[in-house]
């Protein structure tokens, strides 16, 4: 009997190995290869193994075409931050490849202008775990202005399903995707039903009332009512996030019968450096009690402002955050943030993806995540305050 042209016992080093080669050394079907190499939790130790020796001893490299066109499937979920890594120019020459090294003072240069958008990086730790548990490869595009739309729509054509951060792509092109593949949408502004827009999945966090319990901390725990005592660090005039955390904030001031229109707004747009000097341009007016930021990073740009000024915290200015970042912990003083579970939103956002293209007439997901008020040092609790 002739053996199939792609198969023996080890595969010729002038042929590139196959998958029956792969099953063949380790005593396997191909079916247990691919289950080793897409879902390795699935399969006992020993044959998963068994099958990776086998794949590192041949030099066996899965063809991600082949199984697009076997399958009509990728196995590459796509994440997409339009913009969230954008560089601008520098004026800084570019770095000599010849390698060395540049002794720089650094005491005076404050906070980096393009800091790390730790957020992100959160929610997409996230996602590759959960798209490695659930045998996915995880793709990631970014882009900015005009070019985010193209993106999207290219990246749309070399996955299976796409998570979308809401509002960073225009409506059209994410109902033109949403009937080729899945589409779930990660935040969103308030809605009054259960059902998420334009018949997608969804998965946010639960942004107003975690901005609500902090503002009531601040207003009535602390008592900071007087008009004016509290500014707002906004985030985006376009962020889905941003307009839920302002939704809280009018709630717990309404609660607390604070004027809203008494609240001034500077915009930090969720960057450290844009939030500095949104804050000191402020304080060269005034001093508030409170600075209440819609992310941790405008936090770190207010903190940087007051810290220039001398102000102390929380002695002469109480200053809260959200998102929870880990560099919260580690500020002088420790800040008072709403923590998100960043990562499990991304986890959440795959594992919706996944779930729609195992069972595409399943029911809409509206899934919200909780939050946690974590109360340090920066907006002390009432019974600890100074």
């Amino acid at each position: 009997m002739a053996r199939h042209p792609s198969r023996g016992a080890s595969a010729d080093e002038d042929r590139t190995p196959t998958v029956y080669d792969v099953a063949d050394r380790a005593s396997v079907s191909i079916a247990t290869v691919s289950r080793v190499l897409r879902t390795p939790d699935a399969v006992r130790e020993a044959t998963r193994a068994r099958v990776l020796d086998a794949v590192r001893d041949l030099g066996y490299v899965p063809s991600g075409n082949a199984r697009a066109l076997a399958g009509r499937k990728t196995g590459v979920i796509g994440l997409c931050f339009p913009g969230h890594d954008a560089l601008e120019e520098q004026d800084r020459p570019a770095p000599d490849p010849g390698g060395g090294v540049r002794v720089v003072d650094d005491r005076r240069r404050g906070a980096a202008p393009h800091s790390p958008n730790l957020y992100f990086d959160e929610v997409l730790r996230g996602a590759e775990v959960e798209a490695w548990r659930r045998g996915f490869a995880l793709m990631v595009a970014a882009g900015r202005g005009p070019a985010r739309d193209v993106i999207v729509n290219d990246i749309a054509g070399r996955v299976d399903g796409l998570a979308v951060l809401a509002r960073t792509v225009s409506d059209d092109l994410l109902t033109h995707v949403a009937r080729r593949l899945p589409v779930v949408l990660l935040a969103d502004a308030a809605r009054t039903g259960a059902e998420p827009p334009d018949g997608l999945d969804h998965v946010s966090v639960d942004n107003a009332a975690g901005m609500q319990a902090l503002v009531t901390h601040v207003v009535q725990g602390l008592g900071v009512r007087d008009p004016g005592s509290v500014v707002y660090v906004a985030g985006p005039a376009d962020s889905p996030d941003d307009a839920e955390r302002q939704r809280g904030l009018f709630a717990a001031l309404d609660a607390a019968g604070v004027d809203r229109s008494a609240v001034p707004h500077v915009r930090g747009d969720f960057r450290r450096d844009t939030a500095d000097r949104a804050v000191t341009d402020l304080l060269a007016q005034r001093v508030p009690r409170a600075l209440v930021c819609a992310n941790d990073q405008s936090a770190l740009g207010a903190l940087d402002a007051l810290r220039r000024r001398g102000l102390r915290v929380p002695d002469d200015v109480y200053v809260t955050g959200f998102d929870g970042l880990d560099v919260g912990r580690f500020t002088e003083p420790p800040l008072t943030t709403v923590a998100q579970p960043m990562a499990e939103l991304g986890r959440a956002a795959v594992r919706a993806v996944v779930d729609r293209l195992s069972d595409p007439g399943a029911p809409l997901l509206s899934a919200r995540l909780p939050v946690e008020v974590l109360l340090r040092e920066s907006c002390p609790p009432v019974d600890t305050r100074m």
